[in-house]
């Protein structure tokens, strides 16, 4: 009889956000040694609003975290648009596949949910990232900008949209679609004029202020507009001085927003970009979350697709062998990809007015989609992740 004791397989996640910790968790759960390795000093707190619908509530209540994430629920309790002077011109659907959804969350708030509940055993690297890999016919090997050398069974990339680990072991494949839309995100002061609401605005040049509120004392805030310039390439002085020409004499709260973001050391600046690419994996290498299909927050559902990845990725997993299993994952996660990533044909003109008359009819069109008659209408278009597929199970 042979005493040997077989060595669990070994994943190497990169990227400690959603994506990546949810496939750490499934990962271990399923078997797995799991190392994760992030470029950040240390857990990335802060972030906006993310929320959990769909089939990815199936897999926050597998994970025993659904009350948890329920309760660092954000406050918010609605959606409204309002005109210059702060007042409601309209009213979007609530409930739990409402434009706020039951499960409302910040981002860092999310992650650090499924960090305090890894399993035991998930070794986690800060303050590093990945130089380069090779492959061989059982494993990959990853070096790193610290000298670090890490062996393993499989390399799961759950980078965000602008991975360099994709991009230089997927290259040519990877597709980028440029929405023409710039974002940028950030943490301001509270004001006694704060509700718990979302409240939305928009001004002539395609200019929208949005303001939310937080469970931590604090509002996010939102400056959003179409322009064909990468606010992302820019460094963040350069960025927010090109923001501030831009929303000058904007109105409602863009001023008070604007001197927030030049104090606030939780500002992220974006250039909506989805990825599209013919495949997700390469070899021992696999894409979850963003790095393999950002779906923005035009689509919506990114964290929502981002936990469910994990999951599937681990199931198919435990089934059957790499190869087979990374392809079966891709085919389960793909339709659901697909249907969040396919906005409708000139979405971003509609959702970005640029003139006073474009405004009136874009106000005169949300007040009908939801008005009583066509609210139940309206609120298929949050409803987002779904499928009517079961989640494949874990062997």
């Amino acid at each position: 009889m042979s005493n040997d004791v077989m060595t669990p397989p070994h994943a190497l996640v990169s990227g400690a956000s959603i994506a990546g910790l949810s496939a750490a968790y499934w990962l271990r759960r399923t078997g797995w040694d799991v190392t994760v390795i992030e470029r950040a000093p240390a857990f990335r707190d802060g972030g906006q609003n993310v929320d959990v619908r769909g089939v990815a509530r199936e897999v926050l209540k597998r994970m025993g975290l659904f009350d948890a994430v329920k309760a660092l629920n954000t406050t918010e309790t609605g959606a409204v648009f309002v005109d210059g002077r702060g007042r409601v011109t309209a009213e979007l659907p609530a409930g739990p596949e409402g434009a706020t959804a039951e499960l409302e969350i910040l981002r860092g708030d999310f992650a650090r949910a499924i960090l305090d509940h890894l399993p035991t055993g998930v070794e986690i690297v800060y303050g590093d990232t990945i130089t380069g890999t090779t492959e061989d016919d059982d494993s990959v090997t990853a070096t790193t900008a610290a000298g670090r050398v890490l062996r393993a069974d499989l390399l799961v990339v759950a980078e965000g949209v602008r991975s360099a680990t994709r991009d230089r072991i997927f290259g040519e494949l990877v597709g980028r679609r440029a929405l023409g839309v710039n974002m940028v995100f950030g943490t301001i002061p509270r004001t006694a004029g704060d509700d718990d609401r979302w409240r939305w605005y928009s001004t002539v040049g395609g200019r929208q202020v949005h303001l939310r509120p937080d469970n931590h004392g604090t509002t996010r805030a939102i400056l959003s507009y179409p322009r064909d310039e990468d606010l992302a390439s820019l460094d963040r002085d350069q960025a927010l001085a090109r923001v501030r020409a831009r929303y000058a004499g904007a109105g409602w709260e863009a001023a008070r927003v604007l001197d927030g973001f030049d104090a606030s050391e939780d500002v992220y600046v974006d250039h909506l970009t989805q990825i599209r690419m013919p495949t997700w994996h390469r070899g021992r290498v696999c894409l979850v979350g963003d790095a393999a299909w950002c779906v923005t927050p035009m689509g919506g559902g990114g964290a929502s697709l981002a936990l469910t990845s994990g999951y599937v990725l681990a199931a198919c997993l435990s089934s059957t062998d790499t190869e087979a299993a990374l392809t079966a994952y891709e085919r389960w996660m793909r339709p659901l990809v697909e249907s969040v990533q396919k906005l409708p044909p000139g979405v971003v003109r509609a959702a970005y007015p640029r003139t006073r008359l474009g405004l009136a009819l874009r106000t005169l069109v949300v007040k009908a989609l939801t008005s009583r008659l066509l609210a139940t209408l309206t609120a298929r278009f949050t409803r987002v992740a779904g499928t009517d597929r079961p989640l494949p199970p874990i062997a």
